[in-house]
């Protein structure tokens, strides 16, 4: 390639930016992960969406960018449910913003609550009214630099 296409090319790129937002969504319901990655897919982020706690473990211990993770409540047995996974995800990245969804039928575990205290809780219904930016807003604005 001739050094001017490089030159050109180069001079396009957006200047210090590393990566964008990525958020990983974790959940059994396809349904569920798929309307809630699409939405904030349309905010602007990026988003990995796994049906399996180990399958958002792997991600993680691979060190692939995560800035939020957000797990549904439902995601019970095997060998991750939902609040292992978020104290696991915890101890190997202290600085991730954790998102519990739950249904109003079914709240998260209290083991989730007490072993991460600064995990942000929110009902399933609400991803469905719009509030996933605010959402979003509040986990990136108290996440950990």
């Amino acid at each position: 390639m001739p050094t001017t296409d490089v030159e050109t090319a180069s001079s396009t790129l957006p200047q210090g930016v590393c990566y964008r937002i990525q958020v990983l969504v974790v959940g059994r319901h396809k349904r569920w992960r798929d309307d809630l990655s699409a939405e904030i897919r349309m905010l602007g982020y990026q988003v990995t969406a796994c049906d399996r706690g180990v399958d958002a473990m792997t991600v993680l211990a691979l060190g692939l960018p995560v800035d939020v993770m957000v797990v549904d409540a439902a995601l019970q047995g095997g060998s991750l449910c939902c609040a292992q996974l978020a104290v696991e995800a915890r101890a190997l990245r202290p600085g991730l913003r954790i998102v519990l969804s739950s249904d109003p039928f079914d709240p998260p575990e209290q083991e989730a609550s007490v072993l991460v205290p600064d995990a942000l809780f929110i009902q399933r219904e609400q991803f469905q009214t719009g509030m996933v930016a605010t959402l979003m807003r509040e986990a990136l604005a108290n996440r950990v630099a």
